[in-house]
C-alpha cells in the first residue's frame, strides 16, 4: 500500500472525504482529524467494503492496490444533507461531523461533492488538549513542526488510520475494531519519542501544503 497525494494510474483515485463546517459552530481542528480517521477505517471494515461480495468491495480493493488518495472538503447548511445521500460512512466526533465516501476516479467525482471546495478548511483547535478514551484506541499525531490545514491534517490522519488497520499487529487491529475503530488525536506527546516508537509513519508526496516525503502523521494502537 502507497501513501500518496497522487497516482501513476489515469486517471487517479482517491477517496473524498467531507467535514461538516458550519459558520456559526465550527468544529475543532484535532476532533475534523479524529472524525475524518474513524470514518475511514469505518468504511474499510464496513460489510459493503471488506466482504468480497460487498457492493464497496471491488472499488475498495482497486484504490488501496494503487496510492491511497484522499481528498478533504467542506460543506456547509444545505450542501451537507446532499453530501449525505452518497455511499459512504459518517462519523461524530466531539461535534465534528465527516463522512468518508467510497473510493473512485478523481475525474469522476459525483456533482455532490465536486461542488465543495477543497482548499481553505482551517480550523483552530480547543484550548486543552482532549484526553484519550479508555483502550482499544489508535493514538495518532501530527508532526508539530509542520504546518498543516485542517483539510490536510484530516486527510493525513486518515492514511495513518488506514495503515493501522492494514499493517498493525492483528491482535492490536482485532481488538481495536472490537472496541469500535476510536480515534485520538495525541496532540500533548512528544514527537520525537513517539516517532521512534510508532507503528506507521505517514510520509506525504510533497502534491500539497508539504515538501516531498515530509513525515506528516504517526499512529499506533493502545489496547491497555
Amino acid at each position: 500500500m502507497r501513501v500518496s497525494d497522487d497516482s501513476p494510474d489515469d486517471p487517479p483515485w482517491a477517496m473524498q472525504l467531507v467535514a461538516r463546517s458550519e459558520k456559526a459552530a465550527p468544529p475543532a481542528h484535532s476532533a475534523v482529524c479524529a472524525a475524518a480517521a474513524t470514518a475511514v477505517v469505518r468504511l474499510l471494515t464496513d460489510p459493503r467494503a471488506a466482504d468480497p461480495e460487498g457492493e464497496w468491495h471491488e472499488r475498495v480493493h482497486h484504490w488501496e492496490s494503487h496510492r491511497i488518495r484522499k481528498v478533504t472538503r467542506r460543506a456547509r447548511g444545505v450542501r451537507w444533507p446532499e453530501a449525505q445521500a452518497l455511499p459512504g460512512v459518517t462519523v461524530d466526533e466531539d461535534g465534528a461531523e465527516v463522512r468518508a465516501f467510497v473510493p473512485g476516479p478523481v475525474t469522476e467525482v459525483p456533482p455532490e461533492l465536486a461542488k465543495l471546495q477543497v482548499a481553505g478548511l482551517d480550523l483552530a483547535d480547543d484550548e486543552e488538549p482532549k484526553p484519550p478514551p479508555e483502550p482499544p484506541y489508535a493514538a495518532i499525531a501530527l508532526n508539530p513542526d509542520v504546518p498543516m490545514t485542517t483539510g490536510k491534517a484530516a486527510a493525513q490522519s486518515g492514511h495513518a488510520a488506514q495503515l493501522l488497520l492494514r499493517q498493525a499487529d492483528p491482535a492490536r487491529v482485532a481488538a481495536w475494531i472490537e472496541g469500535g475503530l476510536r480515534v485520538h488525536i495525541a496532540r500533548d506527546v512528544p514527537w520525537r519519542r513517539c516517532v521512534e516508537q510508532a507503528t506507521v509513519a505517514v510520509r506525504d508526496a510533497g502534491f500539497t501544503e508539504v515538501p516531498p516525503g515530509t513525515m506528516t502523521a504517526i499512529g499506533w494502537i493502545v489496547t491497555a
